[in-house]
């Protein structure tokens, strides 16, 4: 039986093995797709302590190397099934057969960005479509983009973007704004946002890189919109189903955990986007990894 399995190889759980290795405790990572998560697909990180300029995929292969040289075990499978109690071990079942016994668990399976799903979208990921604004706004400063969607991310979005933009239009399918009113007032306060009400993102045309988005209103009209980008903030999609009979989950499928990444249940814990909190970034997923890592060797 390992002493800490780790359910994902994002940078909350690529710092949890790290951490947990150098407590002395044996770990074992399970991951569905390839190591670092979402960051591997951004070109250029330029918010992570002492790593300006570094690319995603060099980030996230770093911190798989320094897992490995750790001598943290990997299991490249996606866990479906999660039996067992602290009391007993926790058994883990992968999709292609994978098992693993733990005495304690450490969920980091993160989100995944809701995607639009029209054609394009994926052709022009990293080329001029992205799906975080303060990792990626910075390569369009001074240039115009656009940003889709009502929620307090997608405000919070253009509200930073309007910072650095010479135009910013936000896109959503309403009349009205779903975040909060105090933010739509700062958004609306900035002489450069401009409000495309309501409108869908139809289409993405360009060459090399995006240069324009078709928008469809609600009532069939449609219009092409020139944008050097498209930030997309319709929603994120936690990954935690598997996990609901296991531990507590919000309404929206978040893993309800402390700001000790401690779950509902002894020996289960939770780090990075996955859990329930306000601030999803790279340091703060690490932050959760060491927290989680830590309070697990301590058991």
């Amino acid at each position: 039986m390992t002493d800490i399995a780790v359910i994902g190889a994002g940078t909350a759980g690529l710092t949890a093995a790290i951490y947990a290795r150098r407590a002395g405790r044996s770990v074992v990572v399970f991951e569905g797709e390839a190591p670092g998560g979402q960051i591997i697909n951004t070109p250029k990180v330029d918010n992570f302590p002492a790593m300006p300029g570094i690319s995603g995929y060099e980030y996230a292969n770093k911190l798989y190397e320094q897992a490995q040289d750790q001598g943290a075990e990997f299991v490249f499978d996606t866990v479906r099934k999660v039996e067992g109690s602290y009391e007993e071990g926790f058994r883990l079942t992968g999709e292609y057969g994978s098992y693993c016994e733990a005495r304690t668990l450490i969920i980091a399976t993160g989100v995944k960005r809701r995607q639009m799903g029209i054609d394009g979208e994926q052709e022009y990921a990293g080329r001029g479509i992205s799906y975080c604004a303060t990792c990626d706004g910075a390569f369009f400063k001074g240039k115009t983009a656009a940003v889709f969607g009502g929620g307090n991310t997608a405000v919070e979005d253009a509200i930073y973007l309007a910072g650095i933009c010479s135009k910013v239009y936000i896109i959503h399918r309403r009349l009205q704004f779903r975040a909060d009113q105090a933010l739509v007032d700062e958004l609306l306060s900035y002489d450069n946002v401009e409000t495309k009400l309501p409108f869908t993102v139809s289409g993405i045309n360009g060459r090399k890189t995006l240069e324009s988005v078709t928008l469809t209103s609600i009532d069939g009209h449609e219009e092409e919109l020139a944008t050097d980008a498209l930030f997309v903030a319709i929603g994120l999609i936690p990954d935690n189903s598997v996990f609901k009979d296991l531990v507590e989950l919000d309404p929206d499928g978040y893993v309800i955990a402390d700001e000790d990444c401690e779950t509902s249940v002894p020996g289960v814990f939770a780090a990075g986007d996955c859990r329930v909190k306000e601030i999803r970034q790279l340091v703060t997923a690490a932050s959760d990894g060491a927290t989680a890592a830590i309070r697990a060797s301590r058991l």
